[in-house]
């Protein structure tokens, strides 16, 4: 998200803007933000994360979409994730009938650019989500996902996976092989099994 490119609209008038927009935006407080372009090694994570979602939802009534499905949270954030899970019945706003307003699962792919944003202040937002039960972070530099799950009194419990590991996506019975999502990736500059998380 570059800051330097953000004005001030109206929320009728950023989704108008973004039925035709050529690229990305997120829309905060009145303000929108164009959604700079990631890594070779981000846009693979992300793309894996999503197959291997797909794959566990076979036969679910959920499906896995990309980074071009926008996500409404209220009528001043919308935003975009890089992957995410929906789950019917699809939940949208009349002011935005391309946006959805109840995924299941976000996950978002950490960049140096982004990261301080996806853990604090965008999971914020996404928090004020009822129907978000998973929210997951993918390391570039290291094999490792952080997964915040909803527990039954609202809070979150972090859960940290790392080579060997598992995060169990309970809620929608889908089960991401850390080593999977790494092994493929690292054969085009992703990190390898012993690279340490930058600070």
């Amino acid at each position: 998200m570059n800051a330097a490119e953000h004005l001030k609209v109206r929320h009728a008038d950023y989704v108008a803007a973004e039925s035709g927009a050529a690229e990305r935006h997120a829309f905060h407080d009145g303000e929108v933000y164009a959604m700079v372009g990631g890594s070779t090694v981000h846009a693979l994570l992300a793309l894996e994360f999503g197959a291997l979602l797909r794959n566990a939802l076979v036969g679910s009534p959920c499906a896995a979409t990309g980074a071009d499905q926008r996500i409404h949270i209220d009528e001043n954030n919308v935003t975009y994730a890089d992957v995410s899970v929906l789950c019917p019945p699809l939940v949208r706003t009349p002011a935005d009938p391309h946006a959805v307003c109840n995924p299941t699962v976000v996950v978002e792919v950490l960049s140096p650019s982004t990261a301080a944003w996806d853990r604090g202040g965008k999971f914020a937002l996404y928090a004020r989500l009822p129907s978000l039960l998973h929210y997951v972070l993918v390391e570039q530099d290291a094999w490792r996902i952080e997964h915040y799950r909803r527990q039954d009194d609202g809070s979150w419990r972090l859960t940290l996976h790392g080579p060997g590991d598992h995060a169990w996506l309970d809620s929608i019975g889908a089960r991401i092989d850390v080593n999977e999502l790494y092994a493929r990736v690292e054969a085009f500059g992703g990190p390898t099994r012993t690279a340490r998380p930058t600070p």
